[in-house]
């Protein structure tokens, strides 16, 4: 009976586990405009960061994309990359303050990027598409940068993702796209320099490097082996002890 008992109490939890993955996939999720890098946005560097931008109508779908770069931390390099079905159109604005990017001074940056679909179709319903960006050189006094956006879809509504994000406090209904910045990366030729110094110390001790990788290749088949072993007399100790309490 408690065996019976035990079972059953088994097929009612994987029930009820199996009811709330049904009920969880049900649910719908709203997904909001973001920002994301593609790999680290480090502070001081460049990056290549993807808008992300979902339909959220069923009878609808999305049809032009505007997004506001920031003002307080203006990036002098802005450059769209190329998506089939839209058409990019990027905006500058004057600088109350130039900028200097490799020695020269910028007197003015993109404020808004802006897609308009040519396909007549844009984004679906039940689907989303990526607007990558390249941008730098990224601010070294910031933490994050926040881009608003407008979402227009073909019924004409429009969408405005321009509330900014509040630390401690709850994620508002249209939440502007956010990127946050990581800690300034290590110069890149000073890495590479010591991965090459890295490279030169182990070509020079090959040979004692394929020594012992051999002895270790040998010591891990030995115990393989021994665990193979004792996994078979594991097993077969247990099927002889189940026997012995089912004789009994």
């Amino acid at each position: 009976m408690q065996a019976i008992s035990r079972k059953t109490s088994r097929l009612a939890t994987v029930g009820a586990l199996a009811g709330a993955a049904v009920l969880a996939v049900s649910v719908p999720a709203f997904a909001h405009v973001t920002v994301a890098a593609e790999g680290a946005a480090a502070k001081g560097g460049y990056a290549v960061v993807d808008f992300k931008v979902p339909n959220e109508r069923d009878n609808a779908s999305t049809t032009k994309l505007e997004v506001a770069f920031p003002t307080d931390h203006p990036l002098a390099s802005v450059m769209p990359e190329p998506v089939n079905g839209w058409k990019v159109e990027v905006t500058k604005s004057k600088l109350d303050k130039p900028l200097e990017m490799h020695g020269k001074q910028i007197s003015e940056a993109v404020s808004k990027v802006t897609w308009t679909a040519t396909d007549g179709k844009g984004i679906l319903p039940g689907y989303f598409q990526k607007f990558p960006v390249s941008v730098g050189a990224l601010p070294q006094d910031a933490d994050q940068l926040v881009f608003k956006a407008l979402q227009t879809y073909s019924n004409k509504e429009v969408v405005r993702w321009i509330e900014v994000p509040q630390k401690g406090q709850a994620e508002p209904d249209n939440p502007a796209p956010t990127l946050q910045l990581t800690a300034a990366a290590d110069d890149a030729h000073g890495a590479a320099a010591q991965n090459t110094s890295a490279g030169s110390k182990s070509a020079e001790s090959t040979p004692t490097a394929a020594a012992a990788e051999s002895g270790s290749d040998t010591t891990a088949r030995v115990l393989g082996v021994v665990g193979i072993v004792v996994g078979a007399a594991g097993v077969a100790y247990g099927v002889f002890a189940g026997r012995r309490r089912t004789a009994a």
